[in-house]
């Protein structure tokens, strides 16, 4: 691990950031790539698996981007909130033009029940965009994150990038079998249900690089964006991961794949950051 982070600190961030994102899109493209394996899942580990995603997004969210976005804002008493404040404000606005215009459909939701503007797509790409929804803030966040200590923000360490990124990556492999497998149960071959999981993920990197760059070219803005990437994450949580958990029987088990979650990623943001 030691190597690894000294590698990232020996190149350029936006390259890093770009490197950290292709790795958690690998790891969603290695969870769809179990639909050449399986023919469906069971219910109950799935909505666990959900519910671990949701735990990694949010303690993501505090102990990787809030946190140390308060820590680094300047004044004292609710001056220093107030970054993190507006941030998360607007990051969670984000999410919401973005649930409210882009057409998708939440996992375990019926097809009458498809969100966003009304669109003739099928099925199958509704699933694909509203994972794709969950994995921009998550490109976002991880490409602040390198930005940040690219700038020289004290809070920002190549370590938290790097335990960030493996969490995203974590989750982000129960993300890709989430879709394919619902994909190939349509009928759809094998092959293209593959396709279909991985790209779903093909959208961290593309927000990463612009996060990265962002930060480095308005140094400023790095506690607001961290926040900002914060409140797109728990809008996520609360408005897509959390209720797609909730739609059978398994709901305790969600809960405790929330928990497993939560405690995973504080453990690697503490541990590496």
């Amino acid at each position: 691990m030691e190597q690894i982070i000294t590698y990232f600190e020996s190149i350029n961030p936006i390259l890093a950031a770009f490197y950290a994102t292709l790795f958690t899109w690998a790891l969603t493209a290695l969870g769809a790539s179990l639909v050449f394996l399986f023919k469906g899942f069971n219910r109950a580990v799935f909505d666990g698996m959900l519910g671990f995603t949701g735990g990694v997004m949010v303690a993501a969210s505090f102990w990787s981007l809030l946190a140390p976005g308060i820590e680094m804002s300047p004044g004292e008493g609710f001056v220093k909130v107030i970054p993190a404040v507006v941030g998360f404000g607007l990051g969670a606005l984000f999410l919401f033009g973005l649930d409210k215009v882009l057409p998708h459909l939440h996992i375990n939701f019926k097809e009458s029940e498809k969100e966003g503007v009304k669109t003739p797509w099928h099925k199958t790409t509704l699933l694909v965009l509203a994972i794709t929804l969950h994995n921009i803030p998550e490109g976002l966040a991880v490409g602040i994150l390198f930005g940040g200590v690219a700038a020289g923000f004290d809070g920002a360490t190549i370590g938290g990038a790097v335990a960030l990124a493996i969490g995203i990556g974590i989750q982000n492999f129960p993300e890709g079998f989430a879709v394919s497998m619902p994909i190939r149960r349509q009928g759809a071959s094998k092959w293209k249900s593959f396709m279909y999981g991985q790209s779903s993920a093909l959208v961290e990197p593309i927000a990463a690089v612009i996060g990265a760059w962002a930060v480095m070219t308005f140094q400023p803005i790095l506690p607001y964006a961290l926040a900002f990437a914060a409140g797109a994450m728990i809008f996520v949580v609360v408005e897509e991961v959390i209720p797609e958990t909730q739609r059978d029987k398994y709901t305790d088990i969600a809960t405790l794949g929330f928990i497993g979650g939560f405690i995973v990623m504080m453990t690697l943001d503490v541990g590496l950051g």
